[in-house]
């Protein structure tokens, strides 16, 4: 499946989330969306990625934008992550990969020479009119949220 096209409407999904809710795309008509994808809960990189969207939540909030992370892991870890971390935020289950899918976002990986397919560290920002409006593949975690955050001031 083809990723979405930047200044494309994005197609509305539905996954189950964390605070034993199903989250749809379109709960969040007129507000931007930060759609962060990663590869499994309680892992380094992971950790600090969610802890630095955490830690810009209030910046976020000020320019309209939710952020949703996700991974391939259970509703279980999930909670257990976002509680741990105290994330202010929801994380989505794609345990089915089916949203990975829809983004494109699982790729061939290698780790200690072992070749696998996983979930590419990837951040896509969603307009409040539901169009697709910056992406970021390949991410390292050192100053990613940062930058999302200034392209979320810039759409208001």
């Amino acid at each position: 499946m083809a990723a979405p096209a930047i200044g494309k409407k994005i197609k509305n999904f539905t996954r189950p989330a964390t605070g034993n809710q199903n989250i749809s795309l379109n709960d969040f008509a007129g507000k931007n969306v930060v759609l962060y994808f990663y590869p499994k809960d309680s892992t380094p990189g992971c950790t600090t990625e969610g802890q630095n969207f955490r830690d810009h939540i209030e910046d976020f909030d000020k320019t309209n934008t939710i952020i949703l992370g996700v991974s391939r892991d259970s509703l279980k870890r999930h909670e257990n992550f976002k509680a741990k971390q105290s994330f202010p935020f929801e994380l989505l289950s794609d345990e089915d990969e089916s949203l990975c899918k829809q983004f494109d976002v699982i790729k061939l990986k290698k780790l200690y020479g072992k070749e696998y397919m996983g979930i590419e560290r990837s951040t896509f920002l969603i307009d409040d009119s539901g169009k697709l409006v910056q992406e970021w593949r390949g991410v390292k975690v050192k100053g990613h949220v940062e930058e999302v955050l200034e392209a979320a001031r810039n759409l208001n």
